[in-house]
């Protein structure tokens, strides 16, 4: 029921933006006619492609739409962005208009008199677009009027001039409220295309390496200098190919780590669907091996995380389902213990802390990976020094990265929870669309210091 509901809304929240997009893309721009019914249609088409992507690039015969569908979402939602930013000084516009329109039905002599002028509605005035006096508009610019007013204000412009129309009533300059809206449609066009040109770069490109010191006061010293190269969210999917997992490894294998720890969200799929792009995986090099935690998708895949989790065994990389192993390093021992995702329980394989750091000796320091940062307050229960995690993306597109700590702890970065740090990667890929803004693909190489 609980996914149920959260499908629901998000398709809720697509139609809306659609909504919004129509009426200041297409209806505030265009007059009645051909081509307002044309728009109205592409924009219907393109509401409709985000659900049948989002469901279809999932499945085997979907995925030829991930491209186009991911590319309209993103788009979509920067339209939006830009469209709200903008509501401002397009108020701001409409108001300066209306104090125009009503100097210009005050003549000299009235003024002078007190009293208001009104030109009279007549059979000329209909046909040439005179304004007939002051009429209510709402937040669009739209009134009540005759034929031609209605005609033009319906496409949110104010009546032309006497003389700007032809005897039929149409109207053959644009308006001001027209224009208005024609130029704030343009530069949201304009910022959404180039947003998003620039954020596909970003994420196609190659990871950032973020290199982090981290203290921890009660580390053996002998410790010190332990260095984990962690990766979060590769997200091999759809729009991925075995580049992507190829470049990964490179880059890792170039930072000649101890520990490789890889933090859930691998794959958007099945292993028959993707097996083939993780292949590469097997070449990971490090001195104490690389080790894997779920992510919350891994239990999104139609088989479950199982199938992955004997594939990654396979490559050499092993999985810690709530168990911990043994790090020895220059005389001295280091716990690193891994806990499934939340998202396990919905399969009765959830986080179970007790099982993964009960028991312990407490005098040894325990580098945990979790999936999802929030999982720091379990973890600090048990005097875990280091948390390492990831599924946030760092937001991935701005200014998601100021919703996500409504949910999460910890955006991007070295934190603390309760007194335990906590290191939240930005992933290496992408989840949706092949958008990063303000938030890029990322490797870490972190150290440890006593």
């Amino acid at each position: 029921m609980a996914v149920v509901g959260f499908v629901a809304m998000v398709f809720s929240v697509v139609a809306l933006v659609h909504y919004y997009l129509w009426r200041r893309l297409v209806r505030a721009t265009t007059i009645p006619g051909r081509t307002r019914r044309v728009l109205t249609w592409v924009l219907v088409g393109m509401g409709l492609l985000v659900p049948v992507t989002l469901i279809g690039s999932r499945t085997d015969w979907g995925h030829f739409l991930a491209w186009p569908g991911f590319f309209w979402l993103a788009v979509m939602f920067y339209l939006f962005v830009f469209l709200v930013i903008l509501e401002i000084p397009r108020a701001l516009a409409l108001l300066a208009v209306r104090r125009s329109e009503r100097r210009a039905v005050t003549g000299p002599a009235a003024q002078r008199s007190g009293a208001r002028v009104a030109a009279p509605v007549t059979a000329a005035s209909a046909g040439t677009g005179t304004q007939a006096g002051s009429e209510a508009e709402d937040g669009n610019g739209e009134g009540n009027g005759d034929r031609q007013r209605n005609l033009a204000q319906d496409a949110g412009q104010d009546s032309p001039r006497p003389g700007a129309g032809a005897r039929d009533g149409a109207p053959t300059a644009i308006g001001r409220r027209l224009f208005i809206a024609r130029t704030a449609a343009a530069v949201a066009g304009a910022g959404a295309l180039v947003t998003v040109g620039s954020g596909i770069r970003t994420a196609l490109g190659d990871p950032v390496i973020e290199r982090v010191g981290v203290t921890l006061p009660r580390l053996d010293p002998r410790l010190s200098g332990l260095r984990f190269a962690v990766v979060s969210d590769i997200h091999l999917g759809p729009l991925t190919g075995i580049r992507h997992t190829e470049r990964i490894v490179r880059m890792i294998n170039e930072l000649e780590a101890d520990v490789v720890a890889v933090v859930g969200d691998l794959v958007d799929g099945t292993v028959a669907e993707l097996g083939s792009m993780a292949r590469p995986l097997a070449d990971l090099e490090s001195r104490y091996g690389a080790y894997f935690v779920t992510g919350n998708h891994e239990y999104y895949t139609a088989n479950g995380p199982g199938e992955w989790i004997e594939e990654l065994r396979g490559l050499g990389i092993r999985p810690l389902q709530n168990e911990r192993v043994e790090i020895g390093h220059a005389g001295a021992v280091l716990d690193l213990a891994g806990v499934n995702d939340i998202a396990g329980g919905t399969v009765d394989a959830g986080p179970d802390f007790e099982r993964a750091l009960g028991g312990r000796d407490r005098s040894r320091s325990t580098v945990l990976l979790a999936h999802q940062p929030i999982q720091a307050r379990d973890a600090a229960g048990y005097g875990v020094d280091l948390q390492l995690s990831g599924h946030t993306h760092g937001g991935q597109m701005v200014p998601f990265n100021l919703v996500v700590p409504v949910q999460q702890p910890v955006v991007a970065g070295l934190g603390e929870v309760d007194g335990t740090r906590v290191y939240v990667t930005r992933g290496a890929g992408f989840w949706g669309p092949p958008v990063r803004v303000g938030a890029p693909p990322e490797i870490t190489l972190l150290e440890l210091r006593a």
